[in-house]
C-alpha cells in the first residue's frame, strides 16, 4: 500500500461490527483475529472475531474493517517488538 495522501486520521466504530479508519498508509499484517495498520498517527492495532478488510483505498488511504470488533490500540515504544512477534510468527 503506498503513502496515503489524505493527511487527517478519523476512526470511526459503528455497533461494534464495522470499523473505519482514515489516514492509514499501510497494512502491516492481518487475520481473523486481528490487524496491524500503519497510520499517520502511529500503529495501531485492532482485535476482534471474524475480522475482514470490506473496502480498502490505497490512494486515498481509507480501509473499513467488519467483523465483531473487541478492541484497538495505538502503540508506540511497543513498535519494535509487535513487528518482531509477527514475522516470528510468519517464519514458524
Amino acid at each position: 500500500m503506498e503513502q496515503a495522501i489524505n493527511i487527517s486520521h478519523e476512526l470511526k466504530l459503528i455497533d461494534r461490527s464495522i470499523l473505519s479508519l482514515t489516514g492509514v498508509n499501510k497494512i502491516i499484517s492481518f487475520d481473523s483475529n486481528e490487524f496491524l495498520l500503519e497510520s499517520n498517527m502511529g500503529l495501531i492495532h485492532i482485535t476482534g472475531v471474524n475480522l475482514e478488510l470490506q473496502s480498502l483505498d490505497t490512494h486515498e488511504g481509507i480501509i473499513r474493517i467488519k467483523g465483531k470488533i473487541s478492541g484497538y490500540n495505538y502503540l508506540d515504544k511497543q513498535i519494535k517488538k509487535k513487528e518482531e512477534s509477527i514475522l516470528t510468527k510468519l517464519f514458524k
